[in-house]
This record gives structure tokens, C-alpha cells and sequence, in this order.
């Protein structure tokens, strides 16, 4: 085995070691030091990446339980998590941390750096609609899957331009779209021209002519003759 790949192996076991369960003492305090180091808490501690984009919809980053406890200090009765749900550190101390202070938890799953499904995308548009506002939506960095989630959100609920909705994607909330996670702008970038030639409601689109698959595939051979953007 190559030095590299032991080194991967080395720190993906590291991880696992400390993405535990809260079931006692000391697994609590091996899931703080994963959340904190490995998952970045401690950086979200100071920097929130905390934004108003709708009235009563906020978008974040994965909150401390401080911020929750902020939060819901502000009025904030809902979180939407598109993170995904699971047995991860982060994920249990989230959940504990919103039934403590009464907040309503609800999970949803997107990405960073692919294409979501068709039935993802609907999926976090549903929950849109049945969520109890005010609410705040977060991924782990708020620059991403919040952004996309957010511009998903200012096109179907507040019926607002595509340009608009595009703003959610951008260097402010530290999301660049030269990098791979410029998929999410490619898709909207898509939407965009095909509404241009012809009016469709993005969740129409979804519904009816997404292709995650085909958007993927183009976005990385263009990557890989090394354009980064995305042309509309």
C-alpha cells in the first residue's frame, strides 16, 4: 500500500474514532472534539454565515447549540437540515440540541458537489411548504446547500426573478463557482436558459425536463478543459 493511502486510511479511521453516538461520558466527549475539529464547529462558533433571505427564512451554517439557543431567543420555531439525517456527531448533538429548546428538526438532503435527484430537490420545495415559520435552512458551511436551497426557495415560494435567485450562489456567502461545487450554479444556469427560450416554473422543470445526470456530465467535461464557469 502507497504512503498516501495509508495516510487516508490513517485519518479516515481517526475520524470514525471520534464520530460517535452520545450514549455516555466519553463519547460525548469524543463527538465534541469530531464536531469541533473535524466537522469545523469551532469556526462556526464565531462566524455564522447567518443571513435573512425571505421574511421569516433565514439561511445558516450548522449552528452550536449557543446559536440554536440565539435562535430560538430570536423566534426561530423550525430547522430545516439539508444535511440529511443520520447517526453522525453533528447530526445527534443538532437533534438533541433542537428538542431542548422546543425547535421543530426536519431533514432533508442535498449536495455540495453533485447534482441532486429530481425527487431531492422536490422533496426540500415540500418541506418549504409545510414547514412552521420563522425558520432558518442550513448544510454545514451555509456557502453551498443553503445557497442553492435558498435560491430554490426565492423562485418557487416568493416567485422571484432567476437572476435573484442566483445571488443566494455567490462569493458573499463564500461559495465560488469555479470550484466543484459550482454544479449547483451550472444547474441553475440551466434553468435559466431554458426559461429564457421558453417560460417554465422551476418546479415544473424539476418535475418534468431535470436531468441530474446530463447537468453533471456536462459540468464536468467542462471543468476538465479547464473553464471553471459555467455559461447561462
Amino acid at each position: 500500500m502507497k504512503l498516501v493511502d495509508r495516510v487516508k486510511n490513517w485519518e479516515r479511521d481517526l475520524r470514525a474514532s471520534y464520530n460517535t453516538d452520545l450514549s455516555t461520558p466519553e463519547n460525548r466527549r469524543r463527538a465534541a472534539i469530531y464536531n469541533d475539529w473535524f466537522d469545523h464547529a469551532i469556526l462556526r462558533k464565531v462566524w455564522t454565515n447567518f443571513f435573512l433571505i425571505a421574511p421569516d427564512v433565514w439561511r445558516s451554517n450548522h449552528p452550536t447549540h449557543v446559536r440554536f439557543e440565539k435562535m430560538k431567543a430570536l423566534g426561530i420555531k423550525s430547522v430545516l437540515n439539508l444535511r440529511g439525517a443520520g447517526g453522525a456527531a453533528h447530526y445527534l448533538t443538532e437533534k438533541e440540541s433542537c428538542e431542548a429548546l422546543g425547535l421543530t428538526l426536519v431533514d432533508r438532503n442535498l449536495y455540495a458537489r453533485e447534482a441532486a435527484s429530481a425527487e431531492e430537490i422536490l422533496s426540500v420545495i415540500e418541506a418549504f411548504r409545510s414547514i412552521e415559520k420563522p425558520f432558518v435552512m442550513h448544510c454545514k458551511s451555509g456557502a453551498d446547500r443553503a445557497g442553492f436551497a435558498s435560491a430554490i426557495y426565492l423562485l418557487v415560494i416568493e416567485g422571484r426573478p432567476v437572476a435573484e435567485a442566483q445571488k443566494m450562489l455567490s462569493a458573499k456567502y463564500v461559495h465560488f463557482r469555479w470550484t466543484k461545487t459550482g454544479i449547483l450554479d451550472h444547474i441553475l444556469d440551466s434553468y435559466a436558459a431554458r426559461n429564457a427560450r421558453d417560460p417554465i416554473g422551476f418546479e415544473d422543470w424539476v418535475k418534468t425536463e431535470y436531468d441530474p445526470k446530463a447537468l453533471q456530465a456536462e459540468f464536468d467535461a467542462r471543468k476538465s478543459r479547464g473553464r471553471g464557469k459555467t455559461p447561462s
